[in-house]
């Protein structure tokens, strides 16, 4: 199959970092977003993004007028219709992940690829909501996505070989290093690994055993992982956190992954991360230990 043209749903963080990936290496890339403001934000946000490689010398202004020129944004889903291959990249809801798969596949021709850019949910449950669960499968990006190598090519349990080779391929035209998912379990391969690093990180800080930030470091110095779990929660989004934790909890019936208390504390108080500006750092105050 031939890609020629990509819809992404979703112009939040993973939407935009995912259409600049796309754009930069020459596809065409409809970006939906189901209004103006969220798609200007996610413009801004990759304009901002490229700003940063072209004051590090990582790309060149001609690269980065080249990428804008690739990405056509819509209110209009009716306008990904031309799409061969579509990446949904909403937010981490099952239902509404499914609405957007029963309209995509109405609306696209019988050939098209959909993708899913969840980071714990079930590749088999969103295709039930389609005609084609054989042409359905994970592509899991990391964030950021046009620098993070890595993509998680995921099975549903109706995905065909022929999607996921074209995936795989697809992902390498990217140039990313994709691995084959092969059995759609709750969180895949890293985030299975990660969540529960998380999960004990938080029970460190509520034991008051060290702070935020030498826990952080502990863990960069100690493991040389380039961000601890806080800094990383912060920067990936500490709702995502929270959804995970609660869908490994319930997909797995063990309450060892439910979200511990600071956690939901910071859910109600939206402190949501680097993009509110507070999550367990704040970062309007030069980034200090959340209290607990």
């Amino acid at each position: 199959m031939k890609i020629k043209t990509v819809g992404v749903v979703g112009a939040g963080t993973m939407g935009s970092g995912i259409s600049n990936a796309i754009a930069s290496c020459g596809y065409k890339v409809l970006l939906y977003d189901i209004g103006e403001k969220q798609l200007q934000r996610g413009l801004l946000q990759i304009e901002k993004f490229m700003d940063k490689g072209i004051q590090r010398g990582k790309i060149s202004e001609k690269q980065k007028v080249d990428s804008l020129e690739n990405i056509y944004i819509t209110t209009n889903f009716e306008d990904l219709k031309e799409a061969d291959f579509v990446i949904e990249a909403v937010v981490e809801d099952i239902k509404v992940k499914k609405n957007v798969f029963s309209r995509l596949d109405d609306l696209l021709h019988e050939e098209a690829i959909i993708a899913t850019n969840t980071s714990s949910m079930s590749i088999t449950e969103i295709a039930e909501a389609t005609k084609r669960q054989d042409r359905v499968v994970g592509m899991h990006f990391f964030n950021p996505a046009q620098i993070m190598k890595l993509v998680e090519v995921v099975r549903g349990f109706k995905t065909s070989d022929e999607t996921v080779e074209a995936v795989r391929d697809f992902s390498v035209q990217l140039n990313k290093e994709p691995i084959v998912v092969n059995k759609d379990i709750p969180g895949f391969i890293v985030n299975r690994i990660l969540i529960p690093q998380f999960i004990e990180a938080i029970k460190l800080l509520e034991e008051g055993v060290a702070s935020a930030e030498d826990i952080d470091k502990a863990v960069m110095l100690g493991l040389n992982y380039p961000m601890g779990p806080f800094a990383l929660q912060d920067y990936g989004g500490v709702d995502i956190s929270y959804y995970v934790m609660n869908y490994f909890k319930e997909e797995f019936n063990d309450n060892r992954f439910a979200p511990p208390l600071l956690l939901k504390q910071l859910m109600r108080a939206g402190r949501l991360g680097t993009k509110v500006g507070a999550g367990f750092y704040d970062y309007n105050n030069q980034r200090d230990d959340i209290k607990i």
